[in-house]
């Protein structure tokens, strides 16, 4: 039966109450009673102790609940990286609401969208006197007057709300398949249940966390409330964007000791130097995740940072940032992918089938979540929730739920999970069902491959193709192609594998795969003088392929002169090199024009290759 539970601390079930119950700002307002004087947050605005963010979070929230705000009401907040953000979030938990953070990279007019949506009256500005989007509503900017007086001038005693663990603590905005988006409603038990007591990592008065994602992005879940719910310090990072080598310095200067990066993020301060990545050696713990971590730079981080554990974090937003984790404790091998773990506490997680039942270990199988990281939600669409929150067959409890992920795994023996895919981005290629994520698991498991994207491309007769963005060092799309064919049936090779220097992220820092479908088409084979001939030999299929590769032209034929569709010297120099690599041969230039096309070629090399094996 492929269901997998993490087991239970002692005391609390699984699906049971966290240890410490109750709110955010309960468990706050504890660690501020006890070590009052302690660090709690540092930024490029200053710093507090748990002491002085209680204080002035309590004074926040008696102005808000002046301006009326309570339980059940969401506040807005559109603030930049700054210690005043950490009291900004803690005094609307305090008054009793919830927070709807909004992106400043974000245009005004989806500012209104999510606010409309969530029916938002009040929204807190800090840094940003810019009210685009924010127009009928009431604008609190506790950083400047006269809000900053006001709220000053309120006690700073705790506010009494009728508020508990059920109570929603966010709400997160996802894309939804409609064009519309999805306001995720995650409640306090659900953060707790990541933060407090986790199994996954281990966490103490002593660490520092870097705050780094957009407080929209729900990674920043971890990132706000891991250090201050366990007495740490918290680290807001400078408020512009950070390049790898800043945000190395930046964990060195801080003695920043856990570490949320997302994959994209992460390979990309894995390919800085070693002298580098020595500042990455006080972390504890170095945690990745939102999409597919590339095998090579999980090896790499193991070997560098001897000292510090990396974790492969997984979960959609729906189950409160991570699902399931997956500690390294020895690097992925070649060829191997990396697993997303095991369920973490009070967290279960079952692979089922289309009838919603268990699959056995090894089978493919959609990703059902369910306990106490979940949301209760998406707000103000009971149809969308149905549809996705499903009743718990499972769990014997009544009235229990599960989250359908969406996600494709398999189940190993031992119990761990590993990612497929996406069951709705599967897409049909000759007839075939095919999951890109699983190409790009076979790409990223090839020596040289740092990164790799697969997107559909739709074709002018109605099917598709797969394109393949690979980054590396020193590539061949031909081995690439050749070791692609040894894993993976023919119909799943990509039709066009492009090499280049990085894929794009989008602001929450994953792969951009809709600016990669947009910004690269490949062309249709021009009217040429030959008529087109499909390749007929191995050898023909491989250099036409290879042509298809660099020069971005679908349909290419076997008699295709390579001038006439668009080849010049320079990208001859190209290919020739690579077959010669290719095929253990050397070709000269005059050799490559005296036949340019892709039958010429075959029988150049397949006349090598023997005079070869005959010498």
């Amino acid at each position: 039966m492929s269901e997998t539970v993490a087991e239970p601390a002692p005391g609390p079930t699984a699906a049971g109450a966290p240890a410490e119950p109750g709110t955010i700002a309960h468990v706050v307002t504890r660690r501020a009673r006890a070590h009052p004087d302690r660090v709690a947050v540092s930024g490029p605005d200053g710093t507090l102790t748990y002491a002085q963010l209680d204080a002035r979070a309590n004074r926040l929230a008696r102005h808000l609940r002046a301006a009326g705000t309570g339980p059940g009401d969401t506040v807005g907040l559109l603030a930049h990286r700054a210690a005043e953000t950490a009291v900004a979030l803690l005094g609307i938990l305090k008054a009793g609401a919830a927070y709807l953070a909004l992106d400043h990279r974000q245009p005004a007019e989806r500012h209104r969208l999510l606010l409309d949506d969530a029916a938002v009256r009040v929204v807190l500005t800090l840094g940003e006197p810019d009210a685009a989007g924010l127009e009928g509503r009431t604008v609190i900017a506790p950083d400047r007057e006269p809000d900053r007086s006001a709220a000053a001038g309120h006690a700073p005693d705790p506010v009494t709300v009728p508020a508990g663990a059920g109570h929603p603590v966010y709400i997160a905005y996802t894309s939804g398949s409609t064009g519309h988006p999805k306001g995720v409603c995650v409640p306090h038990r659900a953060v707790l249940r990541l933060v407090l007591g986790p199994d996954y990592v281990t966490i103490g008065p002593d660490d520092v966390f870097l705050q780094l994602a957009p407080i929209a992005f729900d990674a920043s879940t971890l990132e706000l409330w891991g250090p201050l719910l366990n007495g740490g310090r918290l680290v807001f990072a400078p408020p512009h964007d950070l390049t790898p080598t800043e945000l190395a310095a930046l964990v060195h200067r801080e003695g920043v000791t856990i570490l949320w990066l997302t994959a994209g993020l992460f390979q990309r301060v894995m390919d800085l130097g070693p002298d580098v990545l020595a500042g990455l050696r006080g972390l504890r713990y170095l945690l990745a995740g939102g999409d597919v971590l590339s095998p090579a730079h999980v090896r790499r981080a193991v070997a560098t940072l001897p000292a510090t554990t990396v974790v492969n974090g997984y979960g959609p937003t729906e189950n409160t940032t991570f699902t399931c984790c997956h500690p390294v404790t020895e690097p992925p091998e070649e060829g191997a992918a990396v697993p997303i773990g095991r369920p973490i506490r009070h967290t279960r997680a079952y692979v089922l089938d289309e009838r919603l039942e268990p699959v056995p270990d090894g089978e493919t199988g959609e990703l059902y979540a369910a306990g106490d990281g979940l949301a209760h939600g998406y707000l103000g669409s009971p149809g969308l929730t149905a549809g996705r929150f499903l009743p718990d067959p499972l769990s014997g409890t009544p009235g229990e739920r599960m989250y359908r992920t969406g996600d494709l795994v398999r189940r190993r023996p031992d119990g761990t999970l590993e990612f497929v895919g996406r069951a709705d981005d599967q897409v049909k290629i000759r007839g075939f069902r095919v999951e890109p994520g699983e190409v790009e698991a076979a790409l990223t498991a090839l020596e040289g491959v740092a990164r790799a994207a697969v997107v559909p491309r739709s074709l002018p007769s109605g099917g598709r193709q797969l394109v393949a963005h690979v980054v590396g060092d020193d590539l061949s799309t031909l081995r690439l192609r050749r070791r692609l064919a040894v894993s993976l049936p023919s119909y799943a090779v990509p039709a066009f594998i492009r090499c280049v220097p990085e894929l794009p992220l989008n602001a929450n820092g994953k792969v951009d795969r809709t600016a990669l479908a947009r910004e690269w088409t490949p062309y249709e084979r021009p009217e040429l003088n030959d008529p087109h001939r499909t390749p007929q030999t191995e050898t023909e299929r491989a250099v036409v392929a290879l042509w298809t590769d660099h020069l971005g032209i679908a349909g290419i034929g076997a008699d295709d002169d390579f001038f006439e569709v668009g080849g010049d010297s320079l990208l001859a120099v190209s290919i020739i090199t690579e077959l010669g690599r290719g095929y253990g041969v050397e070709i000269t230039p005059l050799a490559f024009y005296i036949d340019p096309t892709p039958a010429g070629l075959a029988r150049l090399l397949e006349r090598r290759s023997a005079e070869r094996e005959d010498g």
